[in-house]
């Protein structure tokens, strides 16, 4: 695997924004925290070398002036969305960040409930919080929201929300997902300490786009394809271009809002903005330190490549996603990549060719691919796991490493007693009878010992896999891809 990013340099060099940015508004910022804070697999995948957690280590690092304000919006938790990547809806999401903040010592000062227009389960979801002992605020729609700048800079907007009370010096928002209010918290934050004389600043942490690489540039294209389903756009920024006569890129949605910001400043700090364009609000460096472009521009196309086809498969199944697959599609044209550019399916295909059957193939992070075929006692996508396991440890392919005695009481239980018609083992339960025979098996112990060199593999089925194959698979890092079709013509899948 080709590193095309320098995460240390990363760190340091953003760390020192943040301290700077609030230094300049005399002591008190809110910081706007766009994507992921844990587990940023996109950033991870688009710039090789950008660990998962490294914006929640970075912020660690500030753990003294820093307390986290979770957004949250009451129509999603009304309709109970959920995040694609963990699989619970947004209302545990905030629960589950409160106890990951909390892992790296980080306070959590409060949650925001936004948007609140009397929604039953964001009444239930607070009560719920203030019985955990979390203080709970609301803040409210704002009618002609961006465009009526003077009722939204009024008591009538952002004077009717609740003011969250803060005792730290740099205030981080952040939220389960997008468009979750994290902006006009802050928005609102600033014009209540500018009724109370409280000198205070914002700033935008978004990861994406990148603002200092071209518009067109894969890493900002990936960016598009990953929120196909908010349409965002990305854009040069015009107020920079006028400010600064410099090309810099943004996206749709901050250019919009950047006049409310604009003249929120100028009502509250005598008529002056301290920024000139809505990249100046951000303290991005992640483009100082993409260290071989190349390896970005290659990684950040597979990206592109992944979003398709999940997107594809969405719609077959029938999920909101499935919509956005013909926009995505385009992307792929604008950097000139395609399915056949996915790591491993021409293999997969080839190998469901030979066999009538489907296929799987992984791409192992040394270049290697590792096919698997579907067979009377394991899945394709179980078979590829062991063959992968067997090839990192350098175990001959002939080998069997699961001994029968295993194998058997395992299929009688699933059939014979769970209810199960197909005997075929998933890659969870090859994995279990795996670490038994590693007790007597030493060769079978070996290729137990590879299951951490799969993180950064690329994955390919032919055919739609189980919730249970994919959730392993991305659970041992791996980047999973389908065709969009299942195996059988059934019209109910689990």
């Amino acid at each position: 695997m080709r590193i095309g990013f320098d995460n240390g340099k990363y760190l340091s060099l953003q760390s020192e924004k943040i301290a700077e940015r609030i230094a300049k508004f005399g002591g008190k910022l809110y910081m706007e925290f766009g994507g992921k804070l844990f587990d940023d697999y996109h950033a991870s995948r688009v710039l090789p070398g950008f660990e998962p957690d490294s914006k929640i280590k970075m912020l660690a690092n500030l753990r003294d002036k820093a307390e986290i304000v979770i957004a949250v919006c009451a129509g999603d938790i009304a309709k109970n969305k959920v995040r694609g990547d963990y699989g619970i809806t947004y209302d545990l999401d905030v629960l589950r960040l409160i106890d990951a903040f909390r892992s790296f010592d980080l306070y959590v000062g409060s949650v925001v409930i936004t948007q609140f227009a009397g929604q039953s389960a964001a009444e239930a979801f607070q009560r719920r919080l203030e019985a955990l002992g979390i203080r709970v605020y609301r803040h409210y729609p704002i009618e002609g929201y961006p465009a009526d700048i003077d009722r939204i800079v009024s008591d009538e907007g952002y004077g009717k929300n609740d003011y969250i009370e803060t005792t730290r010096p740099l205030v981080v928002v952040t939220a389960p997902g997008p468009g979750s209010g994290k902006m006009a918290t802050c928005l609102s934050q600033l014009y209540h300490d500018g009724k109370r004389g409280v000198q205070a600043g914002y700033a935008k942490f978004e990861t994406f786009p990148i603002w200092n690489l071209p518009l067109k540039h894969p890493v900002n294209v990936a960016y598009e394809a990953a929120t196909a389903d908010l349409n965002d756009v990305n854009m040069i920024d015009p107020f920079h271009l006028e400010a600064y006569g410099s090309l810099a890129v943004n996206y749709n949605r901050d250019v919009e809002t950047f006049p409310v910001l604009s003249a929120l400043f100028k009502r509250l700090m005598g008529g002056e903005c301290p920024y000139q364009s809505p990249t100046d609000m951000g303290v991005n460096m992640a483009g100082f330190c993409v260290v071989d472009d190349d390896a970005c521009q290659e990684a950040s196309r597979r990206e592109i490549v992944r979003r398709y086809l999940a997107a594809c498969c969405a719609r077959v199944k029938g999920l909101p996603g499935g919509a956005d697959a013909d926009k995505i599609k385009l992307l792929m044209d604008t950097v000139n990549t395609g399915v056949e550019d996915r790591p491993g399916r021409a293999e997969a295909l080839k190998k469901a060719e030979e066999t009538g059957e489907p296929a799987a193939s992984i791409e192992l992070p040394d270049g290697r691919i590792v096919t698997g075929k579907t067979s009377q006692l394991m899945g394709a996508a179980s078979a590829m796991l062991l063959d992968a396991l067997k090839a990192l440890g350098g175990i001959d392919d002939r080998i069997r490493l699961l001994s029968p005695s295993i194998l058997e009481p395992v299929q009688d239980l699933k059939v014979n007693h769970l209810g199960n018609v197909n005997p075929r083992l998933h890659t969870d339960e090859v994995l279990l009878a795996l670490s038994i025979c590693a007790v007597t098996n030493p060769l079978a112990e070996t290729a137990m010992q590879q299951l951490t060199k799969l993180n950064g593999s690329e994955v390919h089925s032919t055919v739609i896999l189980s919730q249970v194959d994919e959730n392993l698979l991305k659970k041992l890092g791996c980047s999973v891809t389908c065709e969009p079709a299942y195996e059988t013509n059934k019209l109910y899948h689990k």
